[in-house]
């Protein structure tokens, strides 16, 4: 059941118990710069939430050193934390078991984050950007439209005064090109170490953790990277990054094409990646603290109009207790 924490029905413990989870999440590896902006309001909404976060990076420090020495003897980080938790933590070990322990098996040094926030990785020098939830389609000539997903930022590729291509920084992008160029050359899309060309075609590529995916909707794409040159027909995509070019698979356009029409389609996905797919989309956070489900397998659609639902639907489905936090914070446990 979903429960709406606000300030002046938040006690002391379940503040500290929130300060563990924005914890966990910024020393996670994996922390955005609307996941700062989220923590930040989250700080600032009163004294007590600064001091439950203080306190809770005062712990942390004061147990870490021991929690590196343990994890070289014993890869079971749970039963250290289970140990070493502070008494007044015990109560609630299941909740903060799984965020300090997140925290000590990524090995990384507490984030001391300011007021002043910076770009994500890979918007720098972008000429179009979209936002968490938002999708835009821009006319770069009057045969190359762009289609934008969430959170992507592209950078044009220039001749003079030509559009020759963009650079994919991050995110996603669907090409259209229903006719060739004037001057008969290729567009080119690049991104990571890899470059895709088409000249009459409609494809996609996406560029997430450092993975590339190209994916031919219609026409044909030819993708060269260090490892190699694949071509695309409709229906095949192929996967590469930095020192890895995959084979050409053969998948269906339509549910790989299903952003553009508001869904999300899964096909026996994990369901900790259905959360992380859903994160792109959704304004806050949403926080899976239960290991043992992250493996379930996810099918089905959902829209992405109504994530809050689909959210529910897995909420039911998996049998998992729903919390919702300051700052846009939702977890899953």
């Amino acid at each position: 059941m979903k429960t709406r924490v606000t300030d002046s029905t938040i006690a002391s413990d379940d503040l500290q118990s929130q300060a563990w989870v924005w914890l966990r999440l910024l020393n996670s590896g994996e922390v955005k710069s609307w996941d700062l902006e989220g923590f930040q309001r989250w700080l600032q909404a009163s004294p007590a939430h600064r001091a439950a976060f203080n306190a809770a990076r005062q712990q942390w420090d004061a147990f870490r050193p021991a929690a590196g020495a343990v994890l070289r003897r014993n890869a079971d980080a749970a039963a250290f934390h289970q140990r070493t938790l502070p008494g007044r933590l015990q109560s609630r070990r299941a909740f903060l078991t799984a965020a300090a322990g997140a925290a000590a098996v990524a090995g990384i040094a507490v984030l001391h984050p300011s007021a002043d926030l910076w770009p994500a990785a890979g918007r720098w020098g972008a000429d179009y950007r979209t936002d968490t939830g938002e999708q835009r389609q821009i006319a770069l000539s009057d045969v190359v439209k762009v289609t934008m997903n969430t959170q992507t930022s592209i950078r044009r590729q220039t001749v003079g005064e030509r559009i020759v291509g963009i650079d994919l920084l991050a995110g996603e992008a669907a090409i259209d090109l229903p006719a060739a160029s004037a001057n008969g050359q290729p567009f080119v899309v690049a991104a990571g170490r890899g470059r895709s060309f088409a000249e009459t075609a409609q494809f996609e590529v996406r560029y997430l953790d450092g993975k590339v995916c190209v994916t031919c909707v219609e026409g044909e794409v030819r993708v060269e990277h260090a490892q190699g040159i694949r071509r695309l027909a409709a229906g095949e995509r192929t996967i590469y990054d930095e020192r890895m070019l995959s084979g050409v698979d053969s998948i269906d356009p339509r549910r790989a094409s299903a952003w553009r029409k508001g869904e999300l389609v899964f096909d026996n996905a994990r369901l900790a990646d259905v959360i992380a797919e859903i994160n792109r989309y959704r304004p806050g956070r949403v926080v899976l603290m239960n290991a043992a489900m992250r493996d379930k397998p996810v099918s089905g659609s959902f829209y992405i109009a109504s994530l809050d639902q689909a959210l529910a639907l897995l909420q039911r489905t998996f049998d998992l207790n729903a919390r919702t936090l300051p700052g846009g914070l939702f977890v899953l446990s």
